[in-house]
């Protein structure tokens, strides 16, 4: 990717997949609109063990978003905004690897590039309480696909969605997608898997979240990329009150994912994750989870297991790794998807693995500090396909957290986070890795 210069731009953002569909106390497309400017300034730090490049980096990105009502009518219009503009700030040549701008685009030399910006648009309308968006700056957040948001911008996706609420405790959602701007771009590329190297350019979803009472949802969603897998899952949720400060949640997830079209075929292969596939190359996989957590004041514990079926890895949507032969644009790297396994470092997603992990989380507040949290979670992953034969592998990781945000007087809107991850493994493929991450954030809302 060519790096721009640092412009005078303005940024602006999405309609959020999930957002009320409609609000019967609206006003119109000025009164109900809000605008924010936000900045992320981000330490990375990847010390690989294994003899691979040590990556130290940092960079700030500057955010304006608008989100506007709708007009008045029947059928109300409206308009989000998103703009955006990073720039490096240590790091270069020697501590940039070029082979991985998923922290920020390389530069001609292989140095990090100075600066790099985007902006894009989503027009919507709404009707009852029934919404559409079409652009290219959604932030999904569903089952099947949910965006990351892990380095200095946010990973935007573009196309259409729909979100009804026109019955009570029920939300359906469908839309269809055909491409991603990754967290360090401001070239968007199509859509594929890791390891495929033609683009889809087409996925599809459908879904629904069903809140049977306040405190129990069901959940079902449908999706397919075009050539590479099709996706069904189901979802519960249900949190038991005990009593004041006091309650047990329970969260179980299972995806079904099989293969599609062209998948298998050269340009459309799945690498599974650099793991075991029964048949190379194709999606063939079930995955069940189930994560119980029991809080009781500022504490709050939390315990769970993920099952990856033996037939082949998990599969979720990215950007693949090359275009018809091409390199992919500079900084498209880097995705997320919907299991608890998904760690600082690790995905614990390869076939056959069995993962077992818990969590210690403590809200500070309960003691006097409010706006302070600190967590620590473990997670080991056993019984995984050896790619090569031989015996099953295993993998582990232990990841620190403590949050900080200011609520109150003239420094509200700012926070800071930092977080260490330790990964092992027993010759997976991923390095013994060391990470931190320093991140400060700050908000500011205009109106």
């Amino acid at each position: 990717m060519k790096s721009k210069n640092l412009p005078a731009a303005i940024i602006f953002t999405c309609f959020s997949i999930g957002a009320d569909a409609a609000d019967p106390t609206a006003h119109g497309f000025i009164e109900d609109s809000r605008a924010t400017v936000s900045s992320r300034t981000m330490y990375y730090s990847n010390d690989n063990h294994d003899g691979g490049f040590d990556q130290r980096e940092a960079g700030t990105a500057l955010n304006l978003n608008f989100v506007s009502g709708f007009t008045q009518g029947t059928v109300g219009f409206g308009l989000d905004l998103e703009s955006s503009v990073a720039v490096h700030l240590d790091g270069g040549r020697g501590h940039h690897p070029d082979n991985a701008n998923t922290f920020f685009p390389s530069d001609s030399d292989g140095s990090s590039a100075h600066s790099w910006d985007r902006a894009g648009a989503n027009i919507k309308a709404r009707w009852s309480k029934t919404e559409l968006a079409v652009g290219n700056i959604f932030t999904p957040n569903l089952p099947i696909l949910t965006n990351t948001d892990a380095r200095l911008v946010s990973q935007n996706f573009g196309g259409g969605v729909i979100t009804s609420k026109e019955f009570d405790g029920l939300t359906l959602t469908a839309g269809k997608f055909d491409q991603s701007a990754g967290r360090a771009t401001s070239n968007p590329t199509g859509l594929a898997v890791a390891g495929g190297t033609k683009d889809s350019n087409d996925f599809r979803f459908a879904g629904g979240d069903w809140k049977a009472t306040k405190d129990l949802m069901f959940q079902y969603y449908f999706a397919r990329l075009e050539n590479y897998y099709k996706q069904n899952y189901l979802g519960l949720v249900h949190v038991l009150p005990l009593g004041a400060d006091q309650s047990f949640k329970t969260d179980l997830r299972y995806f079904d994912s099989s293969s599609d079209g062209k998948n298998g075929e050269p340009g459309y292969r799945f690498n599974n994750n650099n793991g075991y596939a029964r048949h190379p190359g194709e999606v063939d996989n079930k995955t069940w989870s189930a994560m119980f957590t029991y809080t009781l004041a500022g504490h709050a514990l939390m315990l769970g297991h993920v099952s990856v079926s033996d037939d082949g890895g998990f599969v979720w949507l990215d950007q693949g790794t090359v275009t018809d032969g091409r390199n992919r644009p500079e900084g498209n790297g880097g995705s997320t998807f919907y299991l608890f396994t998904k760690a600082m470092v690790g995905t614990f997603s390869r076939a056959g693995e069995q993962t077992s992990f818990g969590q210690y989380s403590y809200d500070f507040a309960k003691v006097g500090v409010p706006g302070l949290k600190a967590s620590v979670a473990y997670l080991r992953g056993e019984d995984i396909k050896n790619p090569r034969g031989g015996s099953d592998l295993s993998e582990w990781e232990r990841d620190l957290r403590i949050d900080y945000s200011i609520l109150n007087g003239p420094l509200k809107g700012f926070s800071t986070t930092l977080r260490h991850g330790t990964y092992r493994s027993d010759n997976t493929g991923i390095p013994n890795t060391d990470q931190t991450r320093l991140i400060f954030n700050y908000s500011y809302a205009f109106f």
